[in-house]
């Protein structure tokens, strides 16, 4: 068992720029196929529905084994963890680059799944071991931003770029920017944990039941799946609601809206009140908007407030992770359910969406959304209720 981690004298904050670059390209495993996937058909005109899996691939893995890298990643260290991801990541893109047949292509997506876990695992974990305790909440609201940038950019600039030079040439861009943040925090980063350890079967049989049997070290990761499950949907079946003339302002400003209060009120929020109780608020108000959205069906403004909203979720979940856990080890397993949960979410959120929107129309889909979000934020209440608990019968 490792000593609770120590809060360094400052905080690192050019490192934690530079793992926050890390992290977008962790983001553009995803976002450099989303970006362009209506233009694979292209490529693979024989492909049919099978494209479906160039994306979620990614997406699954982290579902069958977030978890498991959160226990390799806290056995290993998180340093060699991010070493590994971005250089596989690098590699990985390079061999896609080409767009070979669709079966190696979608088998090289399988090996960038483990990858991109590596990564989303590790690196929250070495940013909060980097930071004081007062910056983390800033340092880890930075770091929640990481996909919402990382789509922005791509869509402004990969886009064009592919357009210019081809389609293989942002993939393999993509590749020669992970081998560079490889180069890059192989000399910056620090070794804050012990020699790698052998990890068990036993243990990664059991480990599910060790994070999801425990208050704190789940908290994080059960709280961001009702998150998942409504952001992409939101993202995904709202928009036509929207008036035409500002639907693509909206839609362009709702993640800039969740970076911003994530940011600001956000962190001011957690410094008075916990990053815990930022995301149960971020919650109740997320389901009040939803509630007004089905009053007020497509209001920009609605839709935007949603956005801050969810910002206040967002940052406050990663933040709690180094709150509710003190050693690298329980951090990494916290980040490890985080992206398991995330994943899940991701995947079951916009079909189980889309379904509700045909079966119930627009008016049920604002209830369901408001009934997740009510869900996300008793699940914290009871979970804090939980280790409240726990710590008055250690008391005893």
């Amino acid at each position: 068992m490792q000593a609770a981690a120590t809060s360094p004298d400052r905080t690192d904050w050019p490192l934690i720029l530079l793992m926050w670059l890390a992290g977008l390209g962790t983001a553009g495993q995803y976002a450099k196929i989303s970006v362009i996937y209506d233009q694979l058909p292209e490529i693979y005109p024989h492909a049919g529905s099978a494209l479906g899996f160039a994306v979620s691939l990614v997406g699954t893995v982290g579902i069958a084994l977030g978890v498991v890298a959160g226990l390799l990643v806290g056995r290993i260290g998180p340093r060699r963890a991010v070493l590994a991801g971005l250089t596989l990541g690098a590699a990985l893109s390079f061999a896609q680059a080409p767009f070979p047949p669709l079966p190696v292509f979608l088998a090289l997506r399988v090996l960038e799944g483990a990858a991109h876990l590596a990564l989303v695992v590790a690196l929250p974990t070495l940013i909060a071991q980097v930071a004081t305790e007062r910056d983390r909440g800033l340092a880890l609201s930075l770091w929640s931003t990481f996909f919402a940038v990382a789509f922005t950019l791509l869509t402004w600039i990969g886009l064009p770029f592919a357009a210019r030079a081809g389609l293989g040439a942002l993939i393999a861009a993509h590749g020669g920017v992970m081998a560079i943040m490889a180069l890059v925090l192989a000399r910056r980063l620090p070794v804050v944990m012990a020699a790698p350890q052998p990890v068990r079967l036993a243990e990664l049989l059991a480990v599910h039941a060790r994070i999801y049997s425990d208050p704190a070290i789940s908290a994080p990761a059960l709280g961001w799946l009702f998150y998942t499950l409504a952001f992409l949907a939101v993202l995904t079946v709202i928009p036509p609601y929207l008036p035409e003339d500002m639907r693509a302002l909206t839609l362009g400003a709702m993640p800039l809206m969740s970076i911003a209060a994530s940011l600001t009120l956000g962190v001011w929020l957690m410094n008075r009140l916990g990053p815990v109780t930022v995301v149960i608020l971020g919650f109740v108000l997320c389901a009040l908007i939803s509630v007004a959205l089905w009053a007020a069906p497509g209001a920009p403004v609605l839709a935007l407030a949603l956005g801050a909203a969810l910002g206040l979720v967002q940052g406050g979940s990663f933040a709690a992770v180094p709150v509710l856990t003190e050693t690298p080890d329980t951090r990494a397993l916290a980040n490890g359910g985080l992206a398991q949960m995330g994943n899940l979410g991701n995947t079951l959120g916009t079909p189980v969406m889309a379904t509700v929107l045909l079966g119930m129309g627009y008016g049920g889909l604002m209830g369901v959304l408001a009934v997740t979000f009510g869900l996300g934020a008793a699940t914290h209440l009871a979970l804090a209720a939980s280790r409240r608990r726990h710590s008055a019968q250690k008391r005893l």
